[in-house]
């Protein structure tokens, strides 16, 4: 089995670091590796930053089609592109948001993410809503960190990260924590030792979650809503992404 785990900002350190946190719980057999796009933002923090990282995230799922791959995750707490990407291959797609609150609502009847910046508190409670686990969801916190500073700066996330899900359990009653960042992967383990409750990093739910599909023998849907783009010519920068032919059928 080979997963490839796509990380849509270009930052080469963080694309490491979430490939370790893959590679630390796939099975024997499975091969997983991590990669960027090799055009797109530097790291994600607004809706600008989401829909600019979707193309370039579209595409290396069309490359990892020509490469082999069984199933893709896509690495932002976001999820940004990810409804196209499920378009433009017969593969199984995942994003790390919706791994981990799928993950945690088996675990726990109410749960808090801890992510990055305020500002993109709005943009995680309309994904969660999207997702139909607001009733689950007691609160979204946030810390100062932007994602870059996650690794000049672990020590401080870390505890800053942990300042947010200790109020979380305190004051919202949170009964599980999940992590809102692919950069907070690394603490996950450190964490839930600390606070006695499940730590959910999305990369490593989405990486079982992407075994158990394969291994089911499932691929996505294309009876109508996935099914790949009507064909049409696309121009100026977005010509390579023109479909063309009848679209792409179920395998």
């Amino acid at each position: 089995m080979k997963i490839k785990i796509i990380n849509p900002n270009t930052s080469q350190a963080m694309t490491k670091a979430i490939g370790e946190a893959g590679q630390s719980v796939a099975r024997p057999g499975t091969e997983v590796f991590c990669v960027s796009p090799e055009f797109g933002p530097e790291s994600i923090e607004s809706y600008y930053d989401e829909f600019m990282s979707a193309p370039g995230t579209i595409e290396e799922v069309m490359k990892g089609d020509a490469e082999g791959c069984d199933a893709y995750i896509l690495a932002c707490y976001g999820d940004p592109g990810l409804q196209g990407a499920r378009e433009a291959t017969t593969k199984p797609v995942l994003g790390i948001g919706e791994a981990s609150l799928y993950t945690a609502s088996i675990l726990a009847a109410r749960f808090s993410i801890v992510t990055v910046i305020p500002r993109i508190k709005t943009m995680i409670e309309e994904m969660v809503a999207g997702y139909g686990f607001s009733h689950k969801c007691v609160s979204v916190r946030t810390t100062p960190y932007y994602v870059l500073d996650i690794e000049r700066d672990p020590d401080g996330a870390m505890q800053a990260l942990r300042d947010e899900a200790r109020r979380a359990m305190e004051e919202d009653m949170a009964e599980a924590i999940l992590l809102g960042c692919a950069g907070f992967a690394s603490f996950a383990d450190s964490l839930e030792k600390e606070l006695g409750i499940p730590v959910l990093d999305g990369v490593v739910c989405g990486v079982k979650l992407a075994e158990a599909v394969v291994d089911l023998g499932k691929s996505t849907s294309k009876y109508s809503t996935y099914r790949a783009p009507e064909a049409k010519r696309y121009t100026g920068i977005f010509e390579k992404f023109g479909q063309t032919g009848k679209p792409i059928a179920a395998e």
